[in-house]
């Protein structure tokens, strides 16, 4: 038997939590996978899995069998990487999770181009604001915000983008402009949810050298920054956007920048931008196909984006 084969699925079984998402991570069939652990457990002649329908746990047994396993097959997908970037070949699949606005604005247009400069990839996008299991959904790098960060994760900065409150022209003409954070209090405000725990996204602000969070009335709340651009347009009130997302409405004028008007004479504190990171579980996903991502997507970023 292919006793390597029957490892790589037993290890990818155990980090994925199923047979299921191992077969998604090695790009066979789950039939396929479970008949190579049983094959391994057979030649071993212990039962390293206990399996059921609905869940699957190690035994005695198996716990001993993958501390001693896994960093071998760790350290084989290095080799084989390592060897893939010698010949300058990356090929294989390549899923990447993003927050759902910078996947839709930013990477959409970008990954195109890296695909032509890479074709023999096969490429997976998700755009969700939810939390990513990396392992659990096979994810190989993921887009997060500073404030979806997981403690354990290898992240690297790879933007700082700049965040712009704005209001609608029939808001402000109805509600007044608001020229300083303390101005807030008196405004309608549509904040933002993070799925990920239900708290919402502070709005920060950053005076001689000091960060403070503006005082808010929450009037609508959505776990979609998309969702809360459409409502600032519609007139709902005061929102903060990405860059990114309030570029579009700000050139068609349907949103009006805010804090930067001759008329806020009392505001010189700086808006907090918005920090973006490429996270991996470990280090050793940090595979030739997943640098040359991060690499692409670095240079291909705005100039003016770029973290130093």
């Amino acid at each position: 038997m292919d006793t390597l084969r029957g490892i790589e699925c037993f290890v990818k079984a155990v980090e994925g939590g199923s047979i299921a998402a191992a077969a998604r991570r090695l790009g066979i069939s789950a039939a396929a996978t479970s008949q190579n652990v049983a094959r391994l457990e057979t030649y071993l002649g212990v039962r390293l899995l206990t399996r059921t329908t609905r869940s699957m746990a190690l035994t005695d047994a198996g716990r001993v069998y993958y501390d001693k396993v896994a960093q071998l097959v760790h350290e084989l997908e290095l080799a084989r990487a390592a060897v893939t970037d010698v010949h300058q070949e990356l090929q294989g699949r390549l899923c990447i999770a993003s927050t759902a606005a910078f996947g839709r604005h930013v990477l959409a247009p970008l990954i195109p181009a890296f695909r032509e400069r890479y074709p023999r990839l096969e490429l997976e996008l998700s755009t969700t604001d939810r939390r990513v299991d990396h392992v659990q959904e096979s994810v190989d790098v993921s887009i997060r915000i500073k404030q979806q960060l997981d403690e354990g994760m290898v992240a690297r900065k790879i933007a700082t983008v700049p965040s712009i409150f704005c209001a609608s022209p029939a808001y402000i003409a109805r509600a007044g402009r608001p020229t300083t954070p303390a101005d807030l209090r008196e405004h309608d405000c549509l904040v933002f949810r993070l799925p990920v725990d239900g708290r919402f996204l502070r709005w920060g602000f950053i005076e001689n050298g000091l960060r403070f969070e503006a005082e808010v009335r929450a009037t609508m709340i959505s776990d979609d920054i998309d969702v809360l651009a459409g409502l600032a347009a519609a007139g709902g009130g005061v929102t903060r956007l990405a860059a990114f997302v309030a570029n579009d409405y700000l050139r068609r004028g349907e949103l009006v920048e805010l804090f930067t008007c001759d008329e806020c004479t009392g505001f010189d504190a700086e808006i907090e931008p918005l920090d973006i990171y490429a996270c991996v579980r470990d280090r050793h996903q940090l595979t030739p196909k997943v640098r040359a991502f991060i690499e692409y997507l670095h240079q291909a970023l705005p100039a003016e984006w770029r973290a130093v």
